[in-house]
């Protein structure tokens, strides 16, 4: 068996045995599945890529078998290697075993363990599907596999109805994008007449001139699919509520993996996006507009882990503004960096929010620094990569190339709004370690915090410390065979004085919002007081009003158009099916009387009426 099928193979087995194995399975034994068919799943990922990059770094596709076969209709299961697949299965299944492994930690003494580790190995099996792939079919079903996994963790506390609610509305505005991108697959095999990944890049050219409307709406479908999943504007709303779930759920999905799954789909089809330079364009805005509006909610949220979603937001508009720029492999390591400290950031806050007793609340925390160390680290590594502090890092080398490549491409504003996010972004981080960690103690419950203990705890955390600074930018992604080179490559011009610049605003930022949230906070109280000031916060507390404006114009006018067609014709056509049989019911039981002399006579009329039409016949 080839070991690249393992890696999708261990977290479906682990699944299976959760699922099935029902009460023989205890609670430490679960997590010892979920969390060992991880590490098996990690490991063929190592060995894989180790062999891999020993063969050199030509893409190869390994056929499973055929999957559909009607007509011209041919879709393979087949497995794309290349060194993009390579990147994205190692951050699904090395950040994915930490994320687990911390999980067995997180989740003691919770209900359901068993459940939430197979939903959590049917996440990681689909996602592996959805980047192993060689055809967008098969993409499709591993993009709807996640899609039903997000649903399923979101609401894993359904017995409280806002988080069925939460999950609800995740898997609604996401189900959008699906129908954008479902459309594009069908333009895609209409005009081309495959699915096939490499064979629709070789074919799109010889098709399509640059700039031809059924490209265009191609990949327009396919960007629908990519903001729906990845949380970008106008499709964003979903992940803020989706904090509802596990803290190692928003880890694991809504930071490291499924929320970059529109950002993997766009430099996948990257031919396909090259062809079409005003929709690239479109995607570089719709990134910098995300990470702008993403950046000033963060800075006006309470819930630690609505600050970070609001973050993961932010950052994957840096993503989408290095695509938009023709920089696909900066926003590849964009992805594979922010995989690092922002999953380091959201186990740091599940050892927050445990220690204290599930509070997750800043003004209720506070003063935690001694007591919870390991977090606090977590907490200070892992912001100082998503603030970019310049040279010791992750974080700031993968945000200066998308800024260089800006610059490189002309994008001007694409440039100054990706300066204007770090200083957003050096803020709300500030803020959001200040208030979690130093200060006074809100509550009784920071109080009392109780520091985690264990290496279940503990390993996953210094893991992704590690790999958080400097170690982890040292990991370059092997995409030079797949995808084009960016803009930024062939000149060196202004880099410098660029660098210069991003680390100004960096540690600027920073210097600010201590100024701020330490040493003048009630200037920032006082302002907040003001009329104006607390417009301010109120508008990006609630995230621009976006939920507020898609219910007064998609959904009360929707549910208005329900009920005024709740008699419409169709429904009342419909009805005469069971009206019909009703009556016939009715009339049957008219016959059952229970007495015999009229069963007789009924029969013998019966009788009589047969015989006379065999006659006649």
């Amino acid at each position: 068996m080839n070991l690249l099928t393992l890696t999708f193979l261990f977290p479906l087995l682990g699944c299976l045995i959760l699922s099935l194995g029902g009460s023989r399975l205890t609670l430490r034994g679960a997590a010892t599945v979920g969390v060992v068919a991880l590490g098996l799943a990690a490991a063929a990922t190592t060995w894989v890529g180790l062999d891999f990059l020993e063969r050199g770094s030509a893409a190869r596709v390994v056929k499973l078998w055929t999957w559909i076969d009607v007509g011209d209709f041919q879709p393979t299961m087949g497995l794309l290697v290349d060194g993009l697949s390579i990147t994205m299965l190692g951050v699904i299944t090395g950040v994915g075993f930490l994320i687990h492994l911390f999980a067995a930690w997180y989740m003691r003494g919770e209900t359901g363990v068993r459940r939430f580790y197979a939903y959590m190995n049917l996440f990681v099996f689909s996602m592996v599907l959805l980047v192993l792939g060689d055809n967008l079919l098969l993409l499709y079903l591993g993009w709807e596999g996640v899609g039903l996994c997000s649903y399923l963790l979101i609401g894993y506390y359904y017995q409280t109805s806002a988080n069925g609610w939460a999950a609800f509305k995740a898997f609604l505005v996401t189900r959008i994008g699906d129908v954008l991108m479902a459309i594009g697959l069908f333009i895609l095999f209409v005009e081309l007449g495959t699915l096939d990944i490499q064979t629709l890049l070789a074919r799109a050219p010889q098709v399509w001139a640059r700039g031809d409307l059924m490209v265009e709406l191609a990949t327009l479908m396919l960007l629908g699919g990519a903001l729906g999943k990845s949380a970008q504007l106008p499709l964003h709303t979903w992940l803020a509520d989706a904090m509802a779930g596990p803290t190692p759920v928003s880890a694991l999905i809504h930071a490291a993996t499924m929320v970059t799954a529109g950002v993997y789909l766009i430099a996948r089809m990257h031919g396909l996006f090259l062809l079409a330079p005003d929709v690239l364009t479109l995607v570089g805005w719709i990134g910098a507009l995300t990470l702008l509006l993403a950046g000033c909610a963060a800075l006006a949220q309470t819930d630690i882990k609505r600050v970070l979603a609001y973050s993961t937001m932010s950052q994957i508009g840096y993503m989408f503004l290095a695509l938009g720029v023709g920089a696909f492999d900066a926003a590849i390591f964009h992805l594979m960096t922010h995989a690092f400290f922002k999953a380091l950031l959201f186990l740091s806050a599940g050892s927050v929010i445990v220690s204290c007793h599930h509070e997750q609340d800043m003004r209720r925390l506070g003063g935690l620094w001694r007591k919870l160390p390991l977090a606090y680290a977590g907490f200070v590594v892992g912001g100082a990569a998503l603030a970019a502090l310049p040279l010791v890092t992750a974080g700031f080398y993968s945000k200066d190339e998308i800024l260089w490549e800006a610059l490189a491409s002309g994008h001007i504003g694409l440039l100054l709004a990706g300066l204007v996010g770090a200083l957003l972004t050096s803020l709300y981080t500030v803020r959001l370690i200040v208030g979690t960690f130093h200060g006074t103690p809100g509550s009784d419950h920071s109080r009392h915090a109780d520091a985690g203990r264990g290496l279940v705890h503990g390993v996953p955390l210094v893991v992704l410390i590690v790999l958080s600074t400097l170690v982890g930018a040292w990991i370059h992604p092997p995409l030079d065979e797949v995808l084009p080179a960016s803009p930024g490559a062939a000149q060196e011009v202004g880099r410098h004085a660029l660098e210069i610049a991003a680390m100004l605003v960096a540690v600027g930022g920073v210097a600010v919002a201590l100024w701020l949230f330490v040493w003048r906070r009630e200037l920032v109280a006082r302002l907040v007081a003001l009329p104006e000031g607390a417009r301010v916060w109120r508008l990006w507390h609630h995230a621009w009003g976006f939920d507020a404006l898609y219910d007064v114009v998609l959904v009360k006018p929707f549910r208005g158009l329900v009920w005024l067609w709740r008699g419409d014709w169709i429904n009342r056509l419909c009805n005469l099916v069971p009206w019909l049989a009703r009556g016939l019911r009715w009339l049957l039981t008219r016959t059952q009387t229970g007495r015999l002399r009229h069963y007789a006579v009924s029969m013998t009329l019966g009788a009589t009426v047969v015989l006379i039409f065999l006659a006649l016949g």
